[in-house]
């Protein structure tokens, strides 16, 4: 049974389509790319399998029990964590009351306390800035710490939405090999990229959305050598 099942979901803003009958599947320990050009949905679908958005229809399971008519903190506690696209981190709070506040569902200050171990020992450089003002950070130092806030919930199925945007490419490079660590560890996650390039490379299955709809599917390096694709997102 995989992990996450995605059913024909429809997203809408008032009378705009957002998403348009997207389905896909995240087994457990893979990770799973959404590509894609801006506006072809791909927000939008971690939104709504996050809560942050209403479905219109469509059916979201986790571990075979549907979830799509919980809240989004329901869902924290169910195991699922998203880390936004422009991180939306609390720039006039330090690093540490940021992480802290991933790990609002948490009671236990031991696995709190375990929890900012792990974010530390993945981002080193969160551990040295702990006590800075958030606003104060690189953008690169912005996205570990929103990752890490993310983390804090405990999660067992990880979304992050354009992790790479608008960061050095040094600190990408970074950040991508987080991303490994944590999926080698045996995370499940879903992986928004404008960056093709690095999420085929990084993602077991991908799917190409186009408009709100999932337009090709298939394994990451078969879609990373797919002409179409290559033509489409990697400018080649």
């Amino acid at each position: 049974m995989p992990m996450l099942e995605v059913e024909k979901v429809h997203v809408h803003y008032k009378l705009m389509e957002a998403v348009r009958s997207v389905s896909f599947r995240v087994n457990r320990g893979e990770l799973v790319a959404l590509i894609g050009s801006n506006g072809a949905g791909k927000s939008s679908t971690l939104k709504a399998i996050a809560g942050s958005v209403p479905m219109s229809s469509g059916a979201i399971r986790l571990d075979g029990e549907p979830i799509h008519g919980l809240g989004p903190e329901q869902r924290v506690q169910r195991g699922i964590a998203l880390s936004p696209e422009g991180r939306r981190l609390f720039g006039r709070m330090t690093v540490l009351e940021n992480l802290l506040v991933g790990a609002h569902t948490i009671k236990s200050a031991a696995e709190r306390s375990e929890s900012l171990r792990q974010v530390y020992a993945l981002f080193p450089r969160v551990h040295e800035r702990r006590s800075q003002l958030a606003g104060s950070l690189s953008g690169g130092e912005q996205q570990m710490v929103a990752i890490g806030r993310a983390l804090m919930a405990r999660p067992r199925l990880l979304m992050l939405d354009e992790p790479s945007l608008g960061i050095a490419p040094k600190v990408v490079a970074e950040i991508a090999d987080a991303i490994r660590k944590l999926n080698a560890g045996g995370m499940s996650i879903v992986l928004v990229e404008q960056n093709a390039r690095l999420a085929l490379k990084l993602a077991h299955n991908a799917y190409a959305l186009e408009h709100g709809e999932v337009v090709k599917s298939g394994k990451g390096a078969e879609l990373l050598d797919d002409p179409s694709i290559r033509k489409a997102y990697l400018g080649v």
